[in-house]
């Protein structure tokens, strides 16, 4: 099972990604939310969900494990399959869909094409539970260790930026990946500035 693939970004459409590594080309099918956060990227980390049939083998892309988790959620309810999932995922953000989910907002659930009043009702049952879970449990997560944290902002106003633009910033990168040492949030966060 592949977890990431990082790599070139060879071609980029608003529904397909084709990153290439090591020689290999892979075609990943993508959300409208990843498309936006890959613009103007010559390289990325793409964390990957596939989806095996007997007459067909697909790759799912994603910028944030979030969005993969909210994926694998909205797939697991059944009449979800993985293109009405992107589609959903295309149409609202991770935050918007757990936040319908958890109110019981069948009306924009609903608005999204494909989506008609009986399979927003049983996404909202089967996963009403399972997204109040996974939002706490994503929480933890996404709690960064504070001294990282502290000592890369710490850095960054030394080098001249100010701490409200450093903080977004490390916040995300500690968002996708809670586990980079200091240095590396650093160098990261100095190309993103």
């Amino acid at each position: 099972m592949l977890d990431f693939i990082r790599g070139l970004v060879i071609e980029l459409t608003p529904t397909t990604l084709v990153l290439e590594t090591n020689g290999l080309g892979y075609d990943l099918n993508i959300s409208i939310q990843s498309f936006t956060k890959l613009q103007n990227q010559t390289a990325c980390q793409i964390f990957v969900h596939e989806v095996i049939r007997e007459d067909a083998h697909h790759l799912f892309g994603f910028v944030t494990r979030d969005e993969r988790e909210v994926f694998r959620l909205l797939i697991s309810v059944s009449g979800v399959g993985a293109n009405t999932a992107r589609m959903i995922l295309s149409s609202m953000s991770t935050d918007e869909v757990r936040s319908a989910i958890a109110t019981g907002n069948v009306e924009s659930l609903k608005s999204i094409k494909g989506i008609g009043a009986k399979s927003a009702q049983r996404i909202i049952v089967d996963l009403k539970d399972k997204i109040d879970k996974s939002s706490d449990i994503s929480q933890l997560f996404k709690q960064p260790d504070n001294t990282i944290k502290k000592e890369a902002l710490s850095a960054l106003e030394i080098l001249g930026f100010s701490r409200k633009n450093g903080e977004k910033v490390v916040d995300k990168l500690l968002a996708d990946e809670s586990s980079l040492p200091v240095e590396e949030v650093i160098k990261q966060a100095l190309k993103l500035l």
